[in-house]
């Protein structure tokens, strides 16, 4: 059995997913009871996620050690605690210094969400860094995942925030400037444009917070912001010379 612990728009998405082939229990602090049984799932208290064999944690990375610290003494002896946070460094360095030494952990990152995986997660992919799990119970998982048709890519945190810090966090820095910039569909438009647009649709489907945590904390981002925001001040200087 599953528990969840967090029904917001992934945790809801992770559930229906997860309810076709396993039994889910979900905890989550609004009453969620109805659309919670909706995905097939049955809603729980805390205490009883927490004695399930593999506890998921799809709660935002601000609330993710406040977390920890609750559930640490309610967790059944070698259970599997796996978080979905878009940043790994601090997640995995919170769950190994707060969480009991029987109780493995694995550390993932869904690249896809509510609005790009709604009806299948084929050709999704979604990071693995196996942290402190045992070989045959991470082979499973792993196998499992690619049965759904997910790409599964394995990296150690470091490795992954560095590259998210451009891929996602440096895009959504993008598309937050565009729609304080006021961007709107135009109809002498361009495909250049349109690409852009669509950049934006996807970060305002977003929240604000989990914009504000996947740079907060991810320790390259700011970085990467600094140098995306160099070599625009140099293009602009450009062309007023």
């Amino acid at each position: 059995m599953i528990g969840v612990i967090g029904f917001g728009r992934f945790g809801k998405l992770m559930t229906e997913h997860l309810a076709r082939d396993f039994e889910v229990l979900v905890y989550d602090v609004g009453d969620k009871s109805a659309a919670i049984h909706q995905t097939g799932a049955r809603a729980a208290s805390l205490a009883e996620v927490c004695r399930q064999d593999i506890v998921i944690l799809p709660v935002p990375i601000s609330h993710l050690k406040d977390l920890l610290q609750t559930i640490s003494p309610l967790l059944k002896k070698e259970a599997l605690v796996v978080d979905v946070c878009s940043v790994k460094e601090y997640p995995v360095r919170w769950m190994t210094a707060l969480l009991p030494d029987s109780v493995s952990i694995l550390a993932t990152h869904p690249m896809f969400g509510p609005d790009s995986a709604a009806e299948s997660l084929d050709g999704s992919k979604i990071v693995l860094c196996k942290e402190r799990i045992h070989p045959e119970l991470y082979r499973k998982i792993k196998s499992y995942l690619a049965s759904k048709g997910l790409i599964v890519i394995e990296a150690t945190p470091r490795e992954h925030d560095r590259q998210i810090a451009v891929s996602l966090a440096l895009t959504h820095f993008i598309g937050r400037a565009l729609s304080t910039f006021g961007a709107t569909a135009l109809e002498m438009d361009t495909e250049g444009y349109k690409r852009l647009l669509h950049i934006l649709e996807v970060v305002e489907n977003d929240t604000w917070q989990l914009f504000v945590d996947m740079h907060r904390y991810n320790p390259y981002a700011r970085d990467q912001r600094k140098v995306f925001m160099d070599a625009v001040r140099k293009i602009d200087a450009s062309l007023d010379g």
